[in-house]
């Protein structure tokens, strides 16, 4: 017999493991678990050196939060374990974050956090303990397929959903991870947690980049690669120098505020050219990219990926986590995979991630996803797009800088 989580068994002979991050969502999750009756453990992994962040609003994973999960794990009556996984976190984390910085991109720090810790490191973790499987409070839902298998689908709190973060779970993670959260939202977690008594029903949410204790990406930029800090030029599509810049890393594709330049009409960043550490800007038009190929593809969906590229199958696609869904092409093409966007998208930026869906909206299923390589307007080629060859330029650059 299947218990709640789809699983063989009954709840008080399963047991699973909770990521307990110390926040209401996590701690709802272990809560709700611990209700029905299973077998629950709960597990903090401390990513970063708190000594920075421990009294400021927003830290995750360090400092409060680790105390935080350690009460509720108290007031829940449950086995709790704190491990430190900061060197881990660093190489995987921290490390490729101000690298992709110094190449012109614009790095998505959660996604491979949790494809490369949480759902690599800490889910062999929750299998050595004998836990039947990971749950964690993210809202997005796993819902079992016609062919046994688990598929991944977006949460019913559109606000909430997470889905851009989790595109890189593997079809065999998903087979071991559950998402109790995914079908609640927000306001009915902090009342269960409110239900539960836990002492963080009313904590603010986490911040997006839980390891810069400043707010500030550029310091841990500098830090770890100040040839990302060099100053260069300003220009516009022609070349023209408009004004004077403090290192790449200050800009992403799509800004348009804190140029440090005055126009007679508003400019955009449209590319960065690492090579020349020149920062190309243009109208608003000029963002607007239709080919986006891509780099380091995860396929959940339905059969192989060579099958539905094959095919051109036609998807929704995300650019950016705040960005709703469009109508795309998925294409095979002189042996790499690239999308054709129906209605175009602006600011596409290297190094953010491009997530597949089959519906538009609603709890649409993720059919997976890559991240984005290269991206050209409609009629040009996406080979020799400026995006892939600022990066290319910034590889070597950067490869020789380091001798």
């Amino acid at each position: 017999m299947l218990n709640s989580l789809d699983i063989e068994g009954r709840p008080q002979d399963t047991r699973v493991v909770v990521a307990m991050s110390g926040g209401v969502d996590s701690s709802a999750t272990a809560a709700l678990l611990k209700s029905q009756g299973y077998d629950v453990v709960g597990i903090t992994l401390q990513l970063y050196d708190h000594g920075a962040a421990t009294h400021r609003k927003g830290a995750c994973c360090a400092g409060q939060d680790i105390h935080d999960a350690r009460d509720v794990a108290e007031r829940l009556g449950i086995p709790h374990y704190v491990l430190d996984y900061e060197s881990r976190f660093r190489e995987s984390v921290i490390n490729s974050f101000a690298e992709s910085y110094a190449l012109g991109e614009t790095p998505v720090p959660c996604i491979e956090c949790n494809r490369s810790v949480k759902f690599r490191d800490l889910l062999a973790t929750a299998r050595e303990l004998g836990a039947a499987a990971l749950a964690t409070g993210h809202y997005v839902a796993s819902r079992r397929m016609a062919d046994g298998s688990r598929g991944l689908v977006c949460a019913a709190d559109a606000d909430r959903d997470q889905s851009y973060f989790l595109f890189a779970t593997t079809r065999e993670q998903l087979t071991h991870l559950r998402f109790p959260l995914g079908d609640m939202t927000k306001p009915q977690v902090r009342e269960l947690a409110r239900q539960f008594d836990l002492p963080v029903a009313e904590k603010h949410d986490s911040q997006d980049i839980c390891f810069v204790p400043t707010g500030r990406y550029t310091d841990i930029v500098e830090r770890l690669k100040p040839n990302a800090m060099e100053p260069g030029d300003i220009v516009d599509l022609s070349g023209r120098v408009l004004g004077r810049h403090h290192g790449i890393a200050h800009f992403t594709v799509g800004q348009r505020r804190g140029l440090g330049i005055a126009a007679s009409a508003p400019l955009y960043v449209v590319r960065l050219d690492v090579g020349s550490r020149r920062v190309i800007v243009g109208p608003r038009e000029a963002l607007r990219m239709h080919r986006i190929r891509l780099r380091d593809i995860n396929w959940i969906g339905d059969g192989s990926l060579d099958q539905a590229a094959g095919q051109g199958r036609e998807i929704f696609v995300r650019v950016r986590s705040t960005r709703a869904p469009q109508a795309a092409w998925l294409r095979a093409v002189d042996g790499e995979y690239e999308v054709e966007l129906v209605a175009g998208e602006e600011g596409v930026s290297a190094g953010q991630a491009c997530v597949f869906y089959d519906a538009p909206a609603g709890q649409a299923r993720v059919l997976g996803g890559g991240f984005i390589k290269s991206a050209a307007a409609r009629g040009d080629d996406v080979r020799s797009s400026a995006i892939e060859d600022s990066a290319r330029s910034g590889a070597v650059q950067f490869a020789t800088a380091r001798g």
